[in-house]
């Protein structure tokens, strides 16, 4: 097939997605006018539940609108950038909206970074407007902004400061003038030490690249949809962009609740729920009584952020039924695969297949694609791939293709398994291991809830395994069991040699294991 005719196919399917999504008709898939737009199309639909009420189109966007001119009056412009430290909420909306409609860059700030963090970013990104819920205002205070600094949530509690509501009482009608293009959106990595690196988007996902999602996660336009995965991690963020787009109703909490996401997914009758794994996990977790969602509501649960154990998606299948979709990529190149609930039934562990538009291919240490079945370095080329780190250097691109930093095979049907990070391999006496699969055979065990392998010095074998592991609560395991019971299973120089007892995993806000810090226990 010829890559002229490959590309018409894709746009015809691509259309038809998009017509039995309910995403035709939006000519402008860019952050400037999202808001608007929706506005324009569904200005009386509910748009966001959020812990302080509900809230139309129409009110989002005008409140947006009259943050913007607030803004511009103050002397934020075109190409200036403007940081979010919000936890989920309505006026997260109102202030990615107010800021695309000057044309601003958008930096989103972890609300877990440090201030040391918080004060880099700021310095490096050259940020000039910050807008943050009290909570973090130590975290704020010495930050080096220069221009205005808002409160969001928590206004109330602090009489006399700038904050969104007063801004939007003070605006004048003059709107900003309006951008000559988009502004970049500034994703963070969740570094824990030293400043977290920027990735950069200069574009959205065009329509096409959306349909190709949407062929593999079939939202739908008007539906509901909970969105429990923070909005500052690209994964929450796409969803507000995607439900954005639809018209959705978006039901947001600004802390996660495993309780309170199925009472919403119960009392709004949500179709669609977006999580990282270990919030799906934190579900699971519920008494029988607490996880059970009325027949035929939940149609779609999406997860994404950090990788989901076979294990993880039974349970979440045999409990929900199958309407699990598990997508695999990164900030830096957004979506690379999406597992189907078909595709996680038939391979459990899989992260699925690339969606029309993307191409993923495994390497070897040379740069060589590696046979059917084989182990190598993941590689992918779309139209989404970011522009680089806004302190400098990028990931690796092997002719138009670009790493995850992750390693995988595809099996024979063509579905991805994720195996580890390239830079997670660990080397123990000559040996390549690659921690997944062992913590995949500890979690095997019924008295297991969770564990994370990482590699630590040794003076013998370069390096040597160890396991952290979190046991089921009224579980009784020995580390001398847990070793036998993974050297009946894998071969030896797989064997932790180390294995501590946990009461959790130290994980990131966005629920990655941090395994520095295992490594440094």
């Amino acid at each position: 097939m010829s890559e002229a005719t490959d590309k018409i196919q894709r746009s015809l399917a691509g259309i038809s997605t998009l017509i039995s999504s309910g995403l035709v008709g939006i000519d402008r898939p860019d952050r400037t006018a999202a808001l608007e737009v929706a506005a324009a199309r569904h200005g009386g639909r509910l748009a966001v539940i959020d812990d302080s009420g509900v809230y139309t189109w129409s009110e989002l966007s005008d409140r947006a609108g009259a943050l913007s001119r607030a803004l511009a009056d103050r002397g934020i412009k075109a190409g200036d950038a403007v940081a979010v430290m919000m936890r989920d909420q309505a006026d997260f909306v109102v202030a990615v909206g107010a800021i695309a409609r000057i044309g601003a860059d958008l930096v989103l700030l972890n609300t877990s970074f440090a201030a040391p963090q918080v004060q880099g970013v700021v310095e490096r990104e050259g940020v000039v407007g910050l807008i943050h819920d009290l909570e973090f205002d130590e975290k704020v205070e010495s930050s080096g902004v220069t221009g205005p600094v808002l409160i969001a949530w928590g206004a109330s509690e602090a009489p006399g400061r700038d904050s969104i509501d007063s801004f939007v009482a003070s605006a004048s009608k003059n709107d900003p003038p309006v951008p000559e293009a988009p502004g970049r959106t500034v994703i963070l990595t969740s570094g824990t030490t030293g400043t977290p690196k920027g990735a950069k988007r200069g574009k959205t996902p065009s329509m096409l690249d959306i349909a190709g999602l949407l062929e593999k996660i079939p939202l739908r336009a008007g539906e509901v949809t909970v969105i429990a995965a923070p909005l500052f991690h690209s994964w929450g963020f796409a969803h507000l962009s995607f439900a954005t787009a639809l018209g959705s109703t978006i039901v947001l909490r600004r802390r996660f609740d495993p309780t309170q996401v199925v009472e919403d997914i119960n009392r709004f009758d949500a179709s669609a729920l977006v999580v990282v794994p270990v919030m799906l996990k934190r579900i699971l977790d519920l008494p029988a009584s607490s996880k059970t969602v009325a027949p035929g509501t939940l149609k779609i649960i999406a997860a994404s952020g950090s990788a989901l154990s076979a294990e993880l998606g039974k349970a979440a299948m045999d409990q929900f039924g199958p309407v699990l979709h598990n997508l695999y990529g990164s900030t830096e190149v957004a979506w690379a695969t999406i597992a189907t609930p078909e595709d996680l039934l038939a391979a459990p562990g899989t992260a699925g297949r690339p969606p029309r538009g993307v191409n993923v291919v495994l390497v070897d240490e040379e740069g060589l694609e590696v046979p059917q079945g084989e182990r190598g370095r993941i590689f992918v080329a779309n139209d989404m791939l970011f522009e680089g780190y806004t302190g400098g250097g990028g990931k690796e691109v092997l002719e138009g293709m670009m790493s995850t930093g992750d390693v995988g095979r595809f099996d024979d049907g063509g579905r991805l398994f994720v195996e580890g990070r390239d830079d997670d391999m660990i080397i123990s006496g000559g040996e390549n291991v690659f921690p997944e699969e062992v913590e995949d055979c500890i979690n095997s065990h019924h008295g297991v809830k969770e564990a994370a392998v990482v590699g630590v010095p040794d003076p013998d074998f370069g390096q040597r395994l160890r396991a952290a592991v979190v046991l089921e609560p009224g579980a009784s395991l020995t580390a001398e069991e847990l070793t036998e019971h993974v050297k009946a299973q894998l071969a030896r120089y797989k064997v932790p040699r180390e294995i501590l007892f946990l009461d959790e995993l130290p994980r990131t806000a966005t629920g990655k294991i941090l395994r520095r810090r295992i490594s440094e226990l």
